[in-house]
This record gives C-alpha cells, sequence and structure tokens, in this order.
C-alpha cells in the first residue's frame, strides 16, 4: 500500500511538472523587439552602425563595434548613473569599443530604455505584454528609466554592482576567474530545484550584473531547458515574460506558485528555500 501511494505521488508530481511546459506560442518569440515589424535591422546594423541605420547623431567613430549596434548611443558616454538608492555608482563607457561588459549589455540597451539621456528613442514608453491581473493597474508601466531624472529607484547596475559567494546573503558557490560555480550544498539544490539561467557579466574577473544579466533582448515570452543545462527543471519550453532569461509566469493560476521568486533568488540566496531550512522545490 505505502509502495502504490509512493507511485501515485510520483506520478502526481510528474503531471505537475508536466503542466509547467507549454507549447510555443505562435507569436514570434522577439515579441515588442520586432519594432513594429522592422525586426533585427532596427536595432543592428550590418553596415556601417548607426550611420547605416540612418540614426547616426554624433561622428561617433565606434558606432557599431559592439554587436554592430545601429543606435546612436553617444549621448550617454561617460554619464554617470546612481542606482539602487545611491548605494551602486556607474560610470558609462566613453566609447563602444570598451572592452568592458557595460557595452554590450548596459549601452545598447539604454540607447532605447533610457529616459533621460536617450530621450529621442524609438521607445513608447509602455510596456507590450498584457499583464496579468497579480499586476497593478492604477498606471502604464513604463518601459523607460531614468526618465525622472535619476536612477536611483533602479535595480543595482553596472561594474560596482557584484555578486559574490559565501557571503551572509550570497549562496555557498565559488567564483572562478569571474564566473560564478554553483557546487555549494545550498547552491547546488537551488540548481536543481530551479536553475542558474542569468548571465553575469565579467569585469576584472568578478561577476557584475548588467542589463543582459537578467534579461534577453532576443527571446520575449519563452525560455527553452534543455539536458545539460544548468537547471534540475525537465526539459522543455516554458513561460516567462518581460525577455527574462528564465520560468517566470506570473499568470499562472496556481496560488502556490513561486516561480517568480525562485527567479530573484538565482543571486539573492538569503531569500531562497534552500538556505532556510525549507524543502520547497520550484512550484508552477
Amino acid at each position: 500500500m505505502i509502495r502504490r501511494m509512493s507511485l501515485i505521488l510520483t506520478l502526481l508530481a510528474g503531471a505537475v511538472t508536466a503542466a509547467a511546459q507549454i507549447v510555443a506560442p505562435s507569436t514570434d518569440v522577439l515579441g515588442a523587439h520586432l519594432n513594429y515589424g522592422r525586426g533585427c535591422a532596427a536595432c543592428h546594423s550590418p553596415h556601417s552602425g548607426a550611420f547605416g541605420n540612418g540614426k547616426a547623431q554624433s561622428a561617433d567613430p565606434s558606432s557599431g563595434v559592439a554587436a554592430l549596434w545601429g543606435e546612436d548611443v553617444s549621448g550617454l558616454y561617460g554619464k554617470t548613473l546612481a542606482t539602487g538608492g545611491g548605494s551602486f555608482v556607474e560610470v558609462l563607457p566613453t566609447t563602444m569599443s570598451a572592452a568592458t561588459p557595460d557595452v554590450a549589455g548596459m549601452l545598447t540597451c539604454l540607447s532605447c530604455h533610457d529616459g533621460n539621456y536617450a530621450q529621442t528613442a524609438m521607445m513608447k514608453n509602455k510596456v507590450y505584454e498584457a499583464l496579468p491581473s497579480t499586476y497593478g493597474t492604477a498606471n502604464s508601466i513604463p518601459t523607460l528609466i531614468g526618465s525622472n531624472g535619476n536612477y536611483l529607484n533602479e535595480h543595482p547596475v553596472g561594474l560596482n554592482a557584484t555578486v559574490t559567494c559565501g557571503t551572509s546573503t550570497a549562496w555557498d558557490c565559488t567564483q572562478i576567474n569571474g564566473t560564478i560555480v554553483m557546487k555549494g550544498p545550498n547552491s547546488s539544490k537551488f540548481v536543481s530545484n530551479y536553475g542558474f539561467f542569468v548571465q553575469l557579466g565579467n569585469y576584472n574577473n568578478t561577476s557584475v550584473v548588467v542589463c543582459t544579466t537578467c534579461h534577453d533582448p532576443h527571446v520575449m515570452n519563452v525560455v527553452k531547458v534543455t539536458n545539460g543545462s544548468t537547471s534540475g527543471l525537465p526539459s522543455g519550453t516554458y513561460s516567462t515574460m518581460f525577455f527574462l532569461r528564465a520560468p517566470y509566469n506570473p499568470n499562472d493560476t496556481n496560488p502556490l506558485s513561486n516561480q517568480t521568486a525562485q527567479f530573484c533568488r538565482q543571486c539573492h540566496a538569503d531569500k531562497s528555500n534552500e538556505v532556510n531550512g525549507s524543502t520547497a522545490r520550484t512550484v508552477f
């Protein structure tokens, strides 16, 4: 009887996991970054950088050097951004040729999503996706940041927003040449329960948070989990939102769903089940 009950529970657990996987949507995975049909060329220029896209507003010799970027980022060069309530300060690069992760990981994003120094960007400052009922409805969620003249209420980002291992708030991981390895008892358990999807920048052999750490600008609404990936979740296609790199679905109707919290816990270990002694895994 006990063995039969164990088998039933195992089958039910498998059914819950299977339900978490979704059929790939019929909409293009670029989502909002289709840019009203222009597609890749709206951001990337195969020739001459911002000049080739007709976006150049200054004679920038480094235009397009990083990622064949086709937007003019010169208005952002050398600007100081204080984020996280002022606890973190980022001085943006002065050229697209700078060999630092905040070039492709921040300058490119801010050339369209900054509302302070890059106000001529094509953004309409309204979120593209249909928001779930779990979000507020008092105002439209913006897509421009810093539009109030500062970045104090933005998540820490930049070369000073470092991610470490072994502190009271961090995972029991190991950092090797700027790469986080989740091999400690708690961190490896978290990878088994959810995964480690974030892509941290590497600056002076230290992991740092940039925009593309959390966001994949090329895939808006789905994330694929495959065998051999840094996740213990079953292989499949999972829902996500806001171009986030991991399963993140606030539309989930299960009131016990914790997948959105799991996304944040990839870096915020002290808020995790594993560090706080709970055996709860990822619930969809």
